[in-house]
Parts: structure tokens; C-alpha cells; sequence
């Protein structure tokens, strides 16, 4: 089984983050912010990863070490449980819809970190969590984990429902992404 679980403990925050890679989508998410357990249980939805967050941040400061911190975390677990990656699909994209937004999403699992990410929303904020920290999370999950992500919202007017397009989107890229398609790895060079 593909299972990883990761501790990150910091002056400003607190994160144990387990998953499952083969799960079916069940999650019990806990970062103390509203908004981004939201976008977490949607993400493990819209994958099929179970995921488990228990987060304590500094809050009272802002969103932005807690999400910057949880997108960490889940990157190394993530990148662990996938072990030598063997077999995986490796590259997947999708566009994604969320009633008047659309979200292109590709990734590539390579082993070489980088992300783009083309989002722009209106507001500073959605629900009590500041735009700006989900461009940290993805970063973040994109560094540790050594995936190359790049996240485009081609175009929409209601910031939730931009966000969310994004998240689903992730979500089912990372499915196709880790999905088992051969017993090779998907590499001329033989390793990922």
C-alpha cells in the first residue's frame, strides 16, 4: 500500500498529515481555517487519497504559515508514500469546471520541482483564509513533493467558485497522475 505519514513541528505550527494513495477519498480535515478544510476535503474527494490533516498554527497571526506549512508536509508524505514510482501514469492534466470557472491543471510527477501558478482573484480574502496563502500551498506541495504543477484559471467571476475549480482539478490530475499504468517507470532515463 502507498501510505506515508509526516510530522512537521515549528515554532509556528504543528502538522501530522496522513495519507493513503490508494484510498477512496475519505478525509478528516483539521487546520483551523474554515475555508482551507474545505478545499482539503474536496482535494481527497476529487483524488481518491485518503487524507488525514491535524494542524495547530499561529492563526492569530495569519493563514499563511499554517497553509504554507500544510502544503509542505503533504508534499514529503505524498512523495514518500510513492515510493520509487514505478508504474505511475506519471503526467496528467484536466480542465475543470465550476459552473462559470475553468481550471486547466497539468502535472508532471518528475522528480523536478516547479510550479506556475496563473490565479487571480478579487479578494483578499475567502471565508477567513487570505488568497494569497494558496499559491503557497501549491508552491509548497510542488517543492517537496519534486512535481512540476502548473495551475491556470483560464477564466470566471466568482472567487469561491475559482478556488474550488482549482482544487477539484488538482485533485483529479493527481489521481490520473498516480495512477498505476505499467509495471515501468515512466522514463527514459529509468528513474523518476
Amino acid at each position: 500500500m502507498r501510505k506515508a505519514k509526516e510530522v512537521r513541528k515549528t515554532k509556528e505550527t504543528e502538522i501530522i498529515i496522513e495519507l493513503n494513495l490508494d484510498g477512496e477519498g475519505k478525509s478528516s480535515i483539521k487546520t483551523g481555517i474554515g475555508f482551507m478544510d474545505h478545499m482539503l476535503e474536496l482535494l481527497a474527494f476529487h483524488s481518491e487519497i485518503d487524507l488525514t490533516v491535524d494542524t495547530k498554527g499561529d492563526l492569530e497571526v495569519d493563514t499563511h504559515h499554517t497553509v504554507e506549512d500544510i502544503g509542505l508536509t503533504f508534499g514529503k508524505a505524498f512523495l514518500r508514500a510513492l515510493g520509487d514510482k514505478k508504474g505511475i501514469n506519471r503526467y496528467s492534466y484536466i480542465y475543470l469546471p465550476m459552473d462559470e470557472a475553468l481550471t486547466r491543471i497539468v502535472l508532471d510527477i518528475s522528480g523536478r520541482p516547479y510550479t506556475k501558478y496563473d490565479v487571480n482573484l478579487k479578494f483578499n480574502k475567502i471565508g477567513d483564509m487570505e488568497s494569497q496563502s494558496f499559491k503557497e500551498f501549491f508552491t509548497s506541495f510542488a517543492n517537496e513533493s519534486k512535481t512540476t504543477l502548473h495551475i491556470e484559471n483560464l477564466y470566471g467571476e466568482n472567487d469561491h467558485h475559482i478556488i474550488e475549480s482549482v482544487f477539484k482539478g488538482f485533485g483529479r490530475a493527481l489521481k490520473e497522475g498516480i495512477k498505476i499504468t505499467s509495471n515501468k517507470t515512466q522514463s527514459t532515463k529509468g528513474v523518476l
